[in-house]
């Protein structure tokens, strides 16, 4: 397999900031000037949009073309809004092959794109985090199983995404295959995941350093005592659904979990966001899984919904995610969009604030 890492930029589009520098605008930059900076942007962007001619369902290509195109132009060096606090979020879904771990990354580094501090903590014992984000997992690197397992320290186990600054990870090792066992004897078993990142996060901002904007916690496929440290961990859970009958059954028993985890170990979890994953919209199942979902849960659902994509795929043979492998691709731009639709939640929902 393929080491070698595409050159993020190869595509020549141009990630910079609207000032046309690759700083931190916000220090640099007046208010006035950013915010009449930005302005001219979006008048910008919305005159090159409307030039993109309409294309109706009847021409599928067509139209996936045209909306691909709208999104490149108005994602194209975007600044995404910072929530209050960092928000601490738990990919979880017990079934196997929804895309947990592809949406974990994918939408960790969307945001770390956009200008926001993002740390992914690589729960699963497969470990495919750790290689979609490029980040060092031999046996004996300091990981999670050493913060969960050894009371090691969160800060000793987190290495930076060599593709994205901004971006943070601890990875996971072959030695968490074991932990699930040896979770079992140990004091406040359930907890010891969520006292770490805390630690953590306080020590940051006691170095003065800036705070985290967002937490990706990756689960495995189970409901194990590595899902309940991850469910006591967050303040949020995001469950992609695959776009198939299957996914459906298995949502009950997770929401049942979620509950009792609320009732017994973490009273303020809630349910915040559902990624429709694998969409294709040419088939009638997708579009029926696709209603049922938004009918149940209206407001968790994102409008964005992520196809099925070749070069989503690919992008973890070279250690990569889909949006530093291919930017311009449809998989990336839906991750993008998915990323930006999460992040306004942030400022519009009471319930995350």
């Amino acid at each position: 397999m393929s080491t070698d890492r595409p050159d993020p930029s190869s595509d020549g589009r141009d990630w910079a900031t609207p000032d046309g520098s690759d700083g931190d605008v916000s220090r640099e930059t007046p208010a006035l000037e950013w915010a009449a900076g930005a302005d001219a942007l979006d008048v910008h962007r919305e005159a090159l949009m409307s030039s993109v001619p309409e294309v109706d369902d009847e021409t599928p290509l067509a139209a996936q073309l045209a909306l691909d195109a709208r999104r490149r132009i108005d994602l194209d060096g975007r600044r995404f809004p910072r929530p209050e606090r960092t928000r601490i979020i738990t990919v979880a879904n017990q079934k196997g092959g929804v895309g947990k771990t592809t949406t974990t990354v994918n939408l960790a580094a969307g945001l770390a794109r956009a200008g926001l501090k993002v740390l992914v903590i690589d729960n699963d014992p497969q470990g495919n985090a750790s290689t979609a984000m490029g980040l060092e997992h031999r046996a004996g690197t300091p990981s999670v199983y050493e913060v969960l397992v050894e009371d090691g320290r969160l800060a000793d186990a987190v290495q930076a995404c060599p593709d994205v600054d901004g971006l943070w990870g601890v990875p996971a090792t072959i030695d968490l295959s074991g932990a699930e066992v040896e979770l079992v004897s140990l004091v406040s078993r359930e907890t010891r995941l969520r006292k770490a990142l805390d630690t953590y996060l306080e020590e940051r901002v006691a170095r003065g350093e800036e705070r985290i904007d967002y937490v990706f916690v990756d689960c495995p496929p189970s409901l194990g005592l590595l899902t309940v440290n991850a469910f006591v961990t967050a303040r949020e859970v995001l469950i992609p659904i695959q776009c198939e009958y299957y996914a459906l059954e298995g949502l009950s028993q997770l929401l049942k979990t979620i509950e009792l985890i609320k009732a017994h170990l973490n009273p303020n979890l809630i349910v915040s966001t559902i990624l429709l994953t694998m969409y294709d919209g040419r088939t009638n199942l997708a579009q029926q899984v696709a209603a049922e979902v938004r009918s149940h849960f209206p407001d968790q659902t994102l409008r964005t919904t992520v196809p099925r994509s070749v070069r989503i795929s690919e992008a973890p043979s070279y250690g990569q995610t889909v949006i530093t492998y291919d930017p311009g691709s449809t998989g990336a731009l839906a991750y993008l969009e998915a990323a930006r639709e999460m992040s306004e939640h942030a400022v519009q929902r009471a319930d995350l604030r």
